[in-house]
């Protein structure tokens, strides 16, 4: 989908929640989707950087963000059901999520990693985006076209060495997305898609390749037709899919 070009203001009224909002691809996500119509629920850990995105956003004179900080390594159940009631509240509809915000530590044995970085990666990249979509699901049902995306990686798919709890939560993920698409056949209107960011230009990147030229890496704005159309309605009947940038 490099070459997808979605339909001009595609996701008109939509509300979607975008997860790890605050930089990478995040923020370029929520960016693209309020470029497209939509109202952005801005969600992540650090206050300041919601509100670049926030001040990019409507700085383009585009539907108005809003800002949700929340620490997804110690959110609550309660805290998702919280957070679905406020934007039913507020706003009345969702109409999708993109699970961007993950957590990674370094590359590492396993016989170094410790129980205490497993509980953490598990919480951020498998946890919280089961208990926000869970908390979710009746708003997403409402939609006449609702999307689920999850961010997933190459090393979930096969595994690598020295990439540890990281990738065998993000597996851990993608297997949940699969088995929920399944459950959720008598509700065609919800999709549930993974995503393989790939080699781009964001912090993550960073943090898992420091020794790369990363100038050289596509940037992140490169990979958005593809999170633009899985969010639309030109993705609808893809489902249980993990598709690669």
């Amino acid at each position: 989908m490099k070459n997808y070009q979605a339909p001009p203001k595609h996701l008109k009224d939509r509300v979607i929640i975008v997860t790890g909002a605050g930089q990478g691809i995040g923020q370029a996500a929520a960016i693209a989707f309020a470029k497209q119509g939509a109202t952005v629920i801005l969600v992540g850990r650090t206050q300041a950087k919601l509100e670049n995105t926030y001040d990019a956003i409507l700085a383009q004179s585009l539907a108005e963000a809003l800002i949700f900080p929340m620490d997804l390594n110690r959110a609550s159940e309660d805290d998702f059901k919280a957070m679905a009631e406020g934007i039913y509240q507020q706003l009345g509809r969702l109409d999708g999520i993109l699970h961007n915000a993950t957590d990674f530590n370094n590359l590492s044995p396993l016989e170094i990693q410790t129980a205490e970085q497993f509980d953490e990666m598990f919480r951020v990249n498998t946890i919280a985006p089961f208990a926000l979509t869970k908390a979710c699901l009746p708003l997403l049902a409402r939609a006449a076209h609702a999307s689920v995306i999850f961010s997933s990686n190459s090393s979930s798919q096969t595994p690598k060495a020295y990439w540890g709890s990281h990738a065998i939560s993000k597996a851990a993920t993608d297997f949940m997305m699969k088995m929920w698409t399944q459950e959720l056949e008598n509700r065609p209107q919800i999709r549930l898609n993974s995503i393989i960011p790939g080699a781009l230009q964001s912090p993550q990147r960073k943090k898992t390749h420091p020794g790369e030229l990363h100038s050289s890496l596509p940037t992140i704005e490169s990979a958005m037709p593809l999170y633009l159309y899985l969010m639309g309605d030109d993705s609808v009947g893809v489902t249980g899919e993990v598709l690669n940038c």
